[in-house]
């Protein structure tokens, strides 16, 4: 259905009866009464004191263009009042507006309040001046009324138009992505292509953030297609927007082959490749792109800065991370909050909260985001209390406490058992999500509040989340609460019939009982099933070399000294501290054994690998949850050997020192 658009005359258009200098206006030679602008005073301030005298000053013959300067440098020092009370004046004294004055003051006039009323009455002028036509004006014409009334009025305006160009059709396909109308833009780009008008690099890149957006790899290689006919695919503004279109469309392949093949490449180029190995998981991949950056010789900015400080949130590249950190520092990169917030977090997840407390005290300036990093920096080395110790301190900060944060600050109370300070940050949340209740699920779980859970469950109506009942589980670990466990499994696997951990766990269960025949039957049921549990394995940095171990692995050229110091620890666990194996149900890294000897679990063989590799402390990540013996067993080790050993499983990083884990035994 056709939009018929109307430019009011009253009160949007004044028109004065007489004046001394009538306009005469070229396309039909016939004198026109004055156009004016009319600015409500009582909204906007007065025009400053240099604006009125400026205008004073202009002698009446001044011509046009003198007129556009002067707007075109108020609207550089952001006085948009002032370019109206200008351009007010402008008309007054009978000068004639051309198709540079009038995008001006539709440009200045659409950072006043009421803009509409201002864009309808400069409309008016427009069509006053005959100057509908002109490609500039046009433009600007279609952004103001796709601002307001959105792309259907500005796509009636340009249809209107006579003269198109590739301008005005660029326009109208970002309009349609500035509206996620990702199809129509895409239509409209189709269109164009096949009227034959001119695809420019503005056009390719425009098409491509539509692509991005509707995450169509089918299409976007259509537009690639075009851009090679054009000769554009080695422009660098659209070689970058293709890399940015196959990484939104999961295709690494595709834009680290347009990134390859483009002869000259800037930051972004660089930026956008190195973000997208580090977001899809390929982090070694874009920490050699990062180094080859800077061998290229381009230096990386702030956004390089934060894309590639994810990659380093590990403890195995924890030495990558400083070494960024040192070049920023040397290089004089550019240390907005944002990268300072990477900085932090980097430390934080890197296993070194030290240096993450020590870089977030010197941040002259925090945000929110600063605090919620560190609430939770400190909760998951275990330091909980000091987390929310903190946000105590800097409630003062006037940053609205968000969702985010408040998760944080369960997390923090999580860890360090603070069950009455849980009760009240949760009753603080105006629109809980999951997050928050398993979280404060979990605090009263784990605090062997079985009773008050179970009310806090079915007063919220969230017993059919899987998240929950784990919650519980956890809680029944800590307290050693079988009976309970085993029939939150059993409900566990009814409720996710296809999670092969829940099987696993129920396994593990029985095995803590000594039920064999049940394992046994249990592991056939898995088979059965085609399932696939998760395999533990735990990985150590040395020498700037990533090790890998599995459950019992003897594929690492030292495997015969790795079992060696292991077995003499173990000798010395139980001679001297009289070490008492435990029995556990969480997940053990254990396949056929029918205990849980830790000797051959991958963190304490990696562990073993740290303590006869060199001196210092030791740090390993481990991709399941960190068992009962083992994490004894550390305890014993660092006490032995006096070494500090830095442990992280997927939930908490444990901190073994003289026989002491930052955690409590509370994991």
């Amino acid at each position: 259905m056709a939009v018929a658009i109307v430019v009011q005359s009253v009160p949007f258009l004044r028109c004065l009866s007489q004046t001394q200098n009538p306009i005469t206006t070229n396309y039909d030679r016939q004198p026109r009464r004055q156009a004016r602008l009319s600015i409500p005073n009582s909204k906007y301030p007065q025009s400053p004191t240099t604006t009125r005298q400026v205008l004073e000053e202009i002698p009446h013959s001044i011509k046009t263009i003198a007129w556009n300067n002067l707007i075109q440098t108020h609207i550089s020092n952001n006085d948009v009042y002032g370019v109206m009370v200008i351009y007010q004046q402008m008309l007054l004294r009978g000068v004639r507006p051309d198709k540079h004055t009038l995008p001006r003051i539709l440009t200045a006039s659409s950072r006043l309040s009421g803009s509409k009323f201002y864009g309808k009455q400069i409309h008016g002028h427009i069509f006053k001046f005959g100057l509908c036509s002109d490609q500039y004006v046009l433009t600007a014409l279609m952004t103001m009324y796709a601002t307001h009334d959105g792309v259907d009025v500005a796509r009636v305006l340009f249809e209107q138009s006579s003269n198109k160009n590739a301008v005005s059709w660029t326009l109208l396909v970002k309009l349609c992505t500035k509206e996620d109308k990702h199809i129509l833009a895409i239509r409209t780009f189709k269109q164009m292509v096949d009227l034959g008008v001119e695809v420019d690099a503005i056009a390719l890149v425009t098409i491509l953030e539509a692509c991005a957006g509707l995450n169509s790899l089918q299409q976007g290689k259509k537009v690639h297609e075009i851009a090679r006919k054009f000769g554009l695919e080695s422009d660098v503004l659209v070689a970058n927007s293709l890399i940015k279109m196959y990484l939104e469309c999961k295709s690494l392949k595709d834009s680290r082959m347009v990134f390859d093949q483009l002869p000259s490449k800037d930051v972004i180029s660089w930026t956008s490749i190195i973000c997208g190995y580090v977001n899809n998981g390929e982090i070694n991949e874009g920490l050699k792109l990062f180094r080859l950056m800077n061998a290229e010789g381009i230096k990386p900015d702030s956004f390089t800065i934060s894309g590639i400080l994810p990659a380093c949130g590990r403890i195995a590249a924890q030495k990558h991370g400083k070494e960024i950190h040192t070049y920023m520092y040397r290089n004089g990169v550019d240390s907005s909050i944002a990268v300072q917030n990477s900085l932090t977090n980097m430390y934080v997840k890197s296993g070194s909260l030290e240096s993450a407390v020590k870089f977030f005290v010197r941040m002259k300036k925090k945000d929110k985001f600063s605090l919620t990093i560190m609430i939770l920096g400190y909760s998951l080395h275990g330091r909980g209390e000091l987390g929310v110790e903190l946000f105590r301190e800097m409630e003062n900060l006037g940053s609205k406490v968000d969702d985010a944060m408040y998760a944080a600050l369960l997390h923090a109370c999580n860890t360090s058992r603070m069950v009455e300070e849980g009760r009240s940050y949760f009753r603080c949340i105006r629109a809980p999500m999951l997050e928050h209740f398993t979280l404060m699920v979990s605090l009263l779980a784990r605090a062997g509040l079985f009773g008050e859970a179970k009310a806090f469950v079915d007063t919220w109506q969230i017993e059919m989340h899987p998240e929950v009942h784990r919650a519980l589980l956890h809680g029944c670990r800590i307290h050693r609460d079988r009976k309970m466990a085993k029939r939150i499994i059993e409900l566990l696997t009814e409720m996710e019939p296809l999670n092969a951990e829940n099987y696993v766990l129920l396994s593990n269960l029985y095995a803590s009982h000594a039920k064999w025949d049940l394992v046994e039957k249990m592991g056939e049921t898995i088979g059965d099933m085609g399932l696939r549990p998760n395999k533990a394995y735990s990985w150590i940095e040395v020498r700037n070399k990533v090790h890998v171990f599995g459950v019992g692995d003897v594929s690492h050229p030292r495997s015969e000294m790795i079992y060696y110091e292991l077995q003499g620890l173990m000798k010395k666990m139980k001679e001297e501290e009289e070490f008492v194996f435990d029995t556990d149900f969480s997940l053990h890294d254990v396949d056929e054994e029918r205990e849980c000897t830790p000797i051959g679990h991958s963190e304490m063989l990696a562990i073993s690998f740290g303590l006869i590799s060199g001196k210092g402390a030791i740090y390993v990540t481990k991709n399941l949850r960190v068992c009962r013996n083992c994490h004894s067993s550390a305890k014993v080790i660092s006490k032995i050997v006096g070494r500090e050993i830095v442990l992280k499983d997927p939930n908490l990083f444990h901190h073994f020192k003289d026989g002491f884990c930052s955690c409590g035994d509370f994991w």
